[in-house]
């Protein structure tokens, strides 16, 4: 048997070189796409962490705070312990998180007439964020005084609202709060800054 001679054709060196870009780009692709995929799991996991920890996202539920905010609404929650007259909080109350806003801080003096108007420590405070005034659902005797490292809550929706007014819930521990409402994301056409 004879054997025949394989010729081999080598590639040219512009095949070469066009090869050898193909795989530096292929290598270049594969490290970029891995690096975006690593970067965008850091920012989510950064996002998460940043949600849970510092502002809690909520979906309103019930209507005892309208018409500040309704059913439906989505906040944030900045999560602090520094709480004024007239703030928005999230507390925690029998392993549910419900909304209401600061009327009084401790020690202070509650002292609530019949027709629903507020005095703290014998001052009427202006309430802005309430159309309907209303004495509500209450057992407490007044004046009443809000005891030490705790806030009387009330909620906007006077006549239709469970809050401090009643012993059932009473004044709220500092340590029950999750934190301030700061700002409204949903619905779009209401996005606005709480107060």
């Amino acid at each position: 048997m004879d054997k025949k001679p394989v010729y081999v054709t080598l590639p040219s060196e512009e095949a070469v070189a066009a090869e050898r870009e193909r795989l530096r780009y292929q290598k270049k692709y594969r490290q970029t796409l891995r690096t975006t995929v690593y970067a965008l799991v850091v920012v989510a996991a950064a996002a998460v962490i940043m949600a849970t920890i510092f502002f809690p996202v909520l979906k309103v539920s019930g209507s005892s705070m309208e018409p500040t905010l309704s059913d439906e609404d989505v906040i944030i929650l900045f999560q602090n312990n520094q709480f004024e007259t007239g703030d928005l909080v999230g507390f925690y109350y029998q392993n549910k998180l419900l909304l209401k806003r600061v009327i009084a801080g401790p020690g202070d003096i509650v002292d609530i007439d019949e027709k629903g108007n507020v005095y703290v420590n014998d001052e009427l405070i202006d309430e802005p964020y309430v159309t309907e005034k209303s004495l509500g659902e209450t057992d407490l005797d007044y004046p009443y005084q809000v005891p030490e490292n705790r806030y009387f809550v009330m909620g906007d929706n006077r006549s239709t609202s469970i809050d401090s007014r009643s012993s059932a819930i009473g004044c709220v521990e500092t340590d029950q709060i999750v934190g301030k409402v700061v700002l409204r994301i949903w619905p779009l056409k209401r996005l606005s800054l709480l107060r």
